[in-house]
Formats: C-alpha cells, sequence, structure tokens
C-alpha cells in the first residue's frame, strides 16, 4: 500500500531511540499517523515540528498497518511560531482539536480551514474569529452540528441573535427575547454575514462553541478544553 498527500504536522511523539510516530492532518486522507525513521537528525527535526506543511510518502504492507512516512518539507510555518506565545498556545489548542477526528477520515473544508488559521496564527486581530469558525466545523464534522439556517420557534431566517444551550438551534431576536438571558449570543460572522466581527462577537462566539465542545465532545470522553484556548481568549483582551 501506498500513497503521496500533503499536509499539517500536529503532533510528534518519539519511538525507539530515533524514529518518531508522525501525526499529520492530510488533504485527502484525513488526521495519519505513520512512523518516521531517524527522526531525529539535523535533517528532519526542523521539518517535524507542529503547524509546518509537509508531503508525505505513506507505505505499509497491509492498510490497517501504522506503515511510515517518508517526509519533505513543504512550508517550515514552526519557525516563526517562537517569537509569537498566542501562536504557540493556538497551535496547540487546534491540534488538540484535530486530534478528536476519526483516524483516516478525509475532512478537506478542514484541513483547509486548518491551513487558513497556520497562516494567520499569531495575528491577534485575525486567528481568533477563525480558530472560532474552526471549532465550530469541528462540532459539525463529530455529529454535533448546530443549526444556525432558522429560527427553532418561528422557523424564519431573518434576524437570528440567538442560540438555545439545549438544542443548539438558532433562535430570532424577537423570538427570543423573553429568555435572552438563557440564550447563547449568535455573532452574525459565524452564520457567514460578511464584515469585520467585533472583538465582542469573536468572544461570544469562542463562548457559544466552548459550551457546546465541552457539554458534546470534551466532557462525554472525560476530557478538559485544552489550555492552549485560554491564550486564544487572553489574546483578545490584549493580556497576551
Amino acid at each position: 500500500m501506498e500513497w503521496t498527500d500533503s499536509g499539517y504536522v500536529v503532533g510528534v511523539r518519539r519511538h525507539g531511540e530515533s524514529s518518531v510516530i508522525l501525526e499529520a492532518m492530510t488533504r485527502g486522507h484525513g488526521r495519519h499517523l505513520g512512523l518516521v525513521r531517524a527522526a531525529r537528525s539535523r535533517a528532519l527535526q526542523p521539518v517535524l515540528q507542529p503547524g509546518n506543511a509537509v508531503q508525505l510518502v505513506w507505505r505499509a504492507r497491509i492498510d490497517g498497518h501504522l506503515g511510515h512516512f517518508a517526509v519533505e518539507g513543504l512550508a517550515l510555518h514552526a519557525a516563526h511560531f517562537l517569537s509569537s506565545r498566542l501562536a504557540l498556545f493556538a497551535m496547540s489548542h487546534v491540534a488538540a482539536l484535530v486530534r478528536l477526528l476519526p483516524e483516516r477520515e478525509p475532512h478537506p473544508g478542514l484541513h483547509g480551514a486548518l491551513g487558513e488559521i497556520i497562516a494567520v496564527i499569531s495575528d491577534a486581530g485575525v486567528a481568533p474569529a477563525l480558530i472560532a469558525r474552526f471549532e465550530l466545523e469541528i462540532l459539525t464534522e463529530l455529529g454535533f452540528g448546530l443549526d444556525l439556517g432558522r429560527c427553532a420557534a418561528t422557523g424564519s431566517a431573518d434576524d437570528l441573535a440567538y442560540v438555545s444551550p439545549k438544542t443548539g438551534r438558532a433562535v430570532s431576536r424577537e423570538a427570543g427575547a423573553p429568555w435572552h438571558d438563557r440564550l447563547l449570543p449568535l455573532p452574525g460572522f459565524l452564520r457567514g454575514e460578511v464584515g469585520s466581527p467585533s472583538a465582542a462577537d469573536i468572544a461570544d462566539a469562542l463562548r457559544l462553541t466552548r459550551y457546546f465542545l465541552e457539554r458534546d465532545v470534551f466532557a462525554p470522553r472525560g476530557l478538559v478544553m485544552p489550555e492552549g484556548r485560554h491564550a486564544v481568549v487572553e489574546a483578545l483582551t490584549g493580556r497576551l
């Protein structure tokens, strides 16, 4: 068995004296693992860093085996992360989100979204909004997508301002007014509205996605929200 694909490094763990198991988010083969030999060499160490874009050749005798990766660096983004705490923590967070996906299932939309995040990951004015959208897409790909198209109460697609924490469905401003303190704010940019979201919009978006990630994804698996996410929130307040 053999295939060639491009992807992003999302994790590396040691295996023996000189090898590692590489975890990558690939374009056509989803989250995929493989053994990389001589990974601690001077040539490969800089390449096998989270966030780097790589070209991969995977080989295995049988499809179900771990297999081996031959790796070539395409864009070594990680070299620029060292000067940005936001980039380091945000990369850690999005890698943890990718790790929630089943292995070897293609998610081309998430692969593209990950690339967009990595390209601007040190920019506190841009990255948090992309991460909020990424979290929303992760929920969808895991089967917990929110229904943000129409009001759960009226069926209208107009002036959607809230999300029900019980159902994950959108609620219009008028229908939700009596219960606004029990509902989660729905920023327009999460529904594809044109324009740059404000810091308050992004903060609302991150609260929204955090609620459903914790309830539907992390808690049932006995996991907690990755520490790196706190840095993304802090970047919005200027404390990072």
